[in-house]
């Protein structure tokens, strides 16, 4: 610290014999800024005022402040005003010593503005007006270089020449670069040596060795920043910096193997990849990227495609080999970098190369055609079994196996086993102009031996279809058409193909040229006008008339057709339109379908009202007249139409009841089932007080079940008629009891619960009315 201090002691005593004229100066600039203000001569006198910083000083003196008035008597009172006042500076408040009580920082705060005043304590009043001065904190070196950026890193390319630019590192120091050298820097290489060098004032890292990349890929180098320019008790710091070499293109492939031995079979076809072969680069991304070629092929049988993505090559063929005519071939691959930089080519001047031997494999081939596709021609017409071409396979085997030849799928066409193609059926270029065929040829000796090859047969045209109307021509003449006047335009068209364009000539016969009421007229545009041939016409004596109309081409030979055409007479209006005439059948035609579909409307309605009458009638026949009563006895019936398997049952009814309080029977003969029914029927008579609308009732449902086709057979009526083995309660049914109704006694049914109510009532009642 002293060491510090030492310079500025010294500055301070040459500037000593300077201070009193700088203090006259400016206490003659303030006493005459106070005489143009006050118009007296008066004013502050003070030395211009500087603090150190970071002094330790509990209270440090920096200056006076003064006024010329001031006689010494300490009449005057100065008070201190501004930022700051009282906590970091002071002043006595008789002698105006101004005193800065805490340790001040530059690098926080390097100067502070403060006022001043000073006041008569006879009078009270201010004898100066108030005044600003400034107080400068100065600089000392209290701070070591810093290194914003980090971290640093850099990029530089391999095999870079020396001196090439890599980066620039910058420290900044916070001490005041004005005062001396506090912030003065100096920067200098601690590691990184020798393929680095930095420049001591600038901080600009160079390369100063050639570096390879495959060797070593990334360096670190420390960089230290002096300030004070380097000289004893400066401060310092460092930096550290990643420097990654990137790579270049100063490598060529080379291939792993000197000879790769392939093998394809003569069957593959082109394009087939038969083998891969690998090339390594010690160059890596864009710079690794190679590129395969055929170095020696004189066949040109093979090519080589890369794969970019796994760098590999693939051999594949670029045309069909045949092991009869050559089983081996001898060819040489090259590989080369696709990137290359113009400066690097002196590593890349020899390409690698490899040796490739590829073995063809012999295979049974399938017959080839001569000639990949067939295209004949035959006229439409022809007869059958005119012939059309002929197609022509070989087995390119040495065996030569003979060909069979055939026709897939074609009812016009066959071959025979010479390859000529024949007509079956005659031909229509109106029909079809082309047809498509595939022809398959199989050797004899192996049938699974096939190949086919597409033949195409155009139908030629000859003039076979004579022209006709274009379209149906619905004409109309007016009553009261003049002569002359135009009613239809016509044209017409022919399905014949012709080389040049069609001409049709129209015309009417001779007969109808002579007496016909209409006209034609050719427009020479393969078009026609009718015109009427007279004045007035009658839509009672002749409503329809029909022309016809010779139409001719320009075939070869030509040929000429009559087309009718068919003229209305109608009753137009007074201005002679045909338009309000030719719109009569299209109302007509709405009227007709309007009517139509009314009458179709209303006979549906009749049948489905007729239809619905119908299942009414039979609902209602089928309503019982006592619904309540029928609906009780059908829940009853299907309650105990289950009468179990014996004593085992318990889950029906109460076995108890019935045990204690049910008449045994002894089983009898079983009765004529038919008789059963009768004296069911003549017991049923009996029941109830209204024995006529029981009779009525069981009338009808036995008349119901004997025309219901639907109903079970008679026998079903015997499930009612067993009790099953066992039963302690015997049979509930009268079916098959010996004894008769009128001596059964039934009185029993009471007492077996509310189940079996109506039963007693039933039977009850009807014993005690025979009784």
């Amino acid at each position: 610290m002293n060491c510090l201090l030492l310079p500025f002691l010294l500055g301070l005593l040459l500037l000593w014999p300077c201070l009193p004229a700088m203090e006259n100066s400016e206490a003659e600039k303030i006493k005459h800024s106070m005489r143009s203000h006050l118009r007296v001569k008066r004013g502050w006198m003070w030395n211009q005022f500087f603090v150190p910083e970071e002094m330790n000083k509990t209270s440090h003196h920096i200056g006076q402040l003064r006024s010329d008035l001031d006689n010494g008597n300490n009449s005057f009172q100065y008070k201190l005003l501004g930022a700051g006042t009282g906590s970091i500076f002071v002043i006595d408040e008789r002698t105006g010593d101004l005193y800065a009580v805490q340790k001040l920082d530059r690098e926080e705060r390097s100067l502070y503005t403060l006022r001043a005043q000073v006041i008569d304590t006879t009078t009270g009043r201010a004898v100066e007006p108030e005044s600003e001065f400034v107080i400068r904190v100065s600089d000392i070196n209290d701070n070591e270089p810093k290194f914003l950026d980090e971290p640093y890193e850099a990029i530089v390319p391999e095999m870079s020449p020396e001196g090439t630019l890599v980066i620039r590192v910058t420290a900044t120091d916070a001490d005041d670069p004005s005062s001396g050298n506090n912030a003065r820097l100096l920067y200098s290489l601690l590691q990184g040596q020798p393929y680095f060098s930095v420049e001591s004032t600038t901080g600009v890292i160079r390369i100063s060795s050639i570096m390879d990349r495959e060797l070593q890929d990334e360096y670190w180098v420390i960089i230290q920043a002096k300030d004070m320019i380097g000289l004893p008790g400066a401060l310092s710091g460092t930096t550290s910096v990643l420097i990654k070499l990137s790579d270049v293109n100063d490598n060529k492939p080379m291939f792993k193997e000197s000879l790769y031995r392939l093998t394809v079979s003569e069957s593959a076809p082109i394009g087939t990849s038969i083998g891969k072969i690998m090339a390594y680069d010690n160059d890596i991304g864009e710079n690794a990227e190679m590129d395969y070629s055929i170095e020696e092929d004189h066949s040109q049988t093979f090519d080589i495609i890369t794969n970019n993505e796994t760098q590999e090559g693939i051999v594949i063929l670029k045309k069909k080999v045949d092991f009869e005519h050559q089983n081996h071939y001898r060819i040489r691959a090259k590989v080369k970098n696709h990137h290359v930089d113009e400066q690097l080519m002196k590593y890349h001047e020899e390409a690698a190369t490899t040796l490739i031997r590829v073995q063809v494999e012999d295979e049974d081939e399938p017959p080839a055609f001569l000639l990949p596709y067939y295209i004949f021609e035959v006229f439409e017409g022809s007869p059958h079994g005119s012939p059309v071409g002929v197609v022509s396979a070989v087995d390119p085997d040495q065996k030569k196996s003979p060909i069979g030849y055939s026709i897939n799928r074609s009812q016009v066409f066959r071959i025979d086993d010479n390859g000529t193609i024949i007509t079956t059926n005659p031909l229509d270029r109106e029909s079809s102009a082309w047809y498509n065929l595939s022809i398959m040829a199989t050797e004899k000796y192996n049938a699974q031996q096939i190949c086919s090859v597409p033949v195409y047969v155009q139908v030629l045209n000859i003039n076979d279809h004579a022209p006709e109307f274009s379209e149906y021509y619905e004409t109309y003449v007016c009553e009261n058409a003049g002569s002359g006047q135009v009613i239809q335009t016509i044209s017409a068209v022919d399905r014949d193909e012709s080389t040049e364009d069609h001409r049709f000539y129209f015309n009417l016969s001779v007969e109808d040229t002579k007496n016909s009421s209409f006209t034609i007229i050719d427009n020479q545009d393969n078009t026609a006008v009718i015109l009427t041939n007279r004045t007035g016409f009658s839509l009672q004596e002749e409503p329809v008339f029909y022309i016809p109309i010779l139409i001719a081409d320009n075939g070869i030979p030509s040929l000429t057709s009559t087309n009718t055409l068919t003229i209305h007479v109608c009753d137009c209006v007074d201005s002679g339109s045909v338009q309000t005439c030719s719109n009569r059948p299209l109302m007509l035609s709405m009227g007709f379908r309007t009517e139509v579909l009314l009458t179709i409307l209303i006979c549906v309605i009749i049948i489905f009202g007729f239809i619905f009458l119908i299942l009414g009638l039979k609902q209602r026949r089928k309503q019982t007249l006592f619904p309540d009563k029928g609906e009780d006895f059908r829940e009853n019936i299907f309650r105990y139409d289950d009468e179990g398997g014996g004593e085992e049952d318990t889950e029906a009814f109460d076995i108890v009841e019935l045990r204690s309080s049910a008449v045994r029977r002894e089983p009898k003969a079983r009765k004529n089932t038919s008789a059963d029914i009768r004296s069911l029927y003549r017991q049923s008579l009996q029941v109830g007080p209204d024995s006529a609308i029981f009779r009525k009732f069981i009338l009808e449902k036995l008349e119901e079940a004997n025309t219901d086709p639907c109903a079970p057979p008679l026998d079903s009526l015997q499930t009612y008629a067993f009790e099953g083995t066992g039963s302690l309660a015997g049979s509930l049914s009268s079916l098959g009891s010996a004894v008769s109704d009128q001596d059964e006694n039934y009185d029993y049914l009471n007492e077996l619960g509310p189940r079996f109510k109506r039963l007693a009532c039933m039977f009850g009642s009807a014993t005690q009315s025979n009784n």
